[in-house]
This record gives structure tokens, C-alpha cells and sequence, in this order.
């Protein structure tokens, strides 16, 4: 069972100047699978239940994408349908990493909001809410609601991490959902300075891409999927 190996700090930004090699193999591809995908994904999200579909769903996208970052490093073609190349091969498993996921982030929500109405009502907010003065109102909201994505964020960490390698490794390796979590974990884990190093980087590159009216996100959401591939084959598959 892979578990990872530790890395170099440095490694967090080198995982996407090695994604953006792969991205220039195949640009176009690249971004018509974006589109697409970004379409499926709005389709979803207009009809019922159609998110945690979307949700579940998503580690089967995110190994065929895993899928077409190595054809494309063994010289072949990347194919938009790479895309789904994931409902061919281990596609239950994948799912069901999706729905672990799922119910994780469900139950994470639900805590931080119990967090947050015993603030709330710890600290007299709703008090303050019944006066109806909107400066005041201001005042109070805006840390709530800083306090309650900061609180959400520290609880759905440990989930990021336990799915981000996980597709990678249940297509690639043939692992079972919770041992590919495990697995993901712990090669986050192992790795936690160069993953800081690659999100600020990585919050850097997204501010970049939106400021040219968000068409800079053609780009950046596929090197974010390929940047987890090249992490993944740093950690997981390279020795040297």
C-alpha cells in the first residue's frame, strides 16, 4: 500500500511549473474539458439533488483526468474523453470516495453550525440582531460569519486531504476507497510544508487568472487538476 514519501518544501511550487509542461502538451484539449465539465457541473446544479450527484461523482471525473495526464507523458493524445474515462475501471470505488467525502463534509457542516448558534447565543448576538441596526448588525455578522468558515475549513481539512490523492491512487493502484483515503492522508501529512507552500502559491496563480474577467480560469482549474497528478507522481511514484 503506497503511503507516500516526504518531499522538499520546494516541491509545492515545482508541482505546477510540471503541470503547466503537461498543460502545454494538449492547451486546447485542456480547456474544451473544462468547458464541459463546467457544463455538466451547471446541469447538475439545476435540478434536484443534482449537487450531491455532482459531488459523488467527481473522484470518477478526477481519475480520468489523472488518466489522460499520464497518456499525455507517455506520448500520447489527451481525448476529451479522458473525461470520463473513469466509469470504465474502478468506477464504484471511485463513487464511493466521492460519497465518503460527502458524508464527511455533511456531517463537518452540521458541526460548525452548532459551533456557531452556541457563539451566537453565548455571546448575545440575537440581542443584538432584534434591534435592527444595520451598523450594528454589520459589526456583529461579519466576524460570525469569518468565524464560521474559518471553523469549517479547519474541520474539512483532514477530508481534502484524505481525497486529494485518493482517485489517483484507486485507479493506478486498484485501491480500496478507505485505504486510498488513508493512503492521501498520509502523503499530505508527510508533506505538509510543501502543500502550504503550493496552496499560497496556488491563491497567488487564482487571483491572477480572475482579474482578466475570470478567463484566466480556462487555464488555472486545469492546472490545478494536473498539479495533483504531477503531486501525486512526486510523492507516490518517484524515487530519485
Amino acid at each position: 500500500m503506497p503511503q507516500g514519501r516526504k518531499t522538499e518544501g520546494g516541491r509545492g511550487t515545482a508541482w505546477f511549473g510540471e503541470a503547466w509542461k503537461i498543460f502545454m502538451l494538449s492547451p486546447g484539449v485542456w480547456i474544451g474539458i473544462f468547458l464541459i465539465f463546467m457544463v455538466m457541473s451547471f446541469a447538475l446544479g439545476i435540478i434536484p439533488l443534482g449537487s450531491l450527484v455532482s459531488s459523488v461523482l467527481y473522484p470518477v471525473f478526477a481519475a480520468g483526468l489523472m488518466l489522460g495526464c499520464r497518456d499525455l507523458e507517455e506520448g500520447k493524445p489527451l481525448e476529451v474523453a479522458h473525461l470520463f474515462a473513469g466509469f470504465k475501471k474502478n468506477t464504484g470505488n471511485l463513487a464511493l470516495v466521492g460519497l465518503i467525502s460527502l458524508a464527511f463534509m455533511v456531517v463537518i457542516f452540521i458541526i460548525a453550525g452548532i459551533f456557531v448558534a452556541f457563539f451566537l447565543a453565548a455571546t448575545g448576538v440575537f440581542a443584538v440582531l432584534d434591534q435592527g441596526d444595520p451598523a450594528r448588525m454589520a459589526a456583529v455578522l461579519i466576524p460570525v460569519v469569518l468565524l464560521t468558515v474559518l471553523v469549517a475549513l479547519a474541520l474539512a481539512l483532514p477530508v481534502i486531504m484524505a481525497t486529494w490523492f485518493a482517485p489517483a491512487l484507486v485507479i493506478f493502484h486498484d485501491m480500496q476507497p478507505v485505504d486510498a483515503m488513508k493512503a492521501s492522508f498520509s502523503g499530505c501529512l508527510r508533506n505538509i510544508w510543501p502543500f502550504i507552500i503550493y496552496s499560497l502559491v496556488g491563491f497567488l496563480l487564482l487571483i491572477v487568472a480572475v482579474i482578466p474577467l475570470g478567463l484566466g480560469m480556462l487555464v488555472m482549474i486545469p492546472l490545478i487538476w494536473i498539479s495533483a497528478y504531477t503531486a501525486y507522481r512526486d510523492i507516490y511514484i518517484r524515487h530519485d
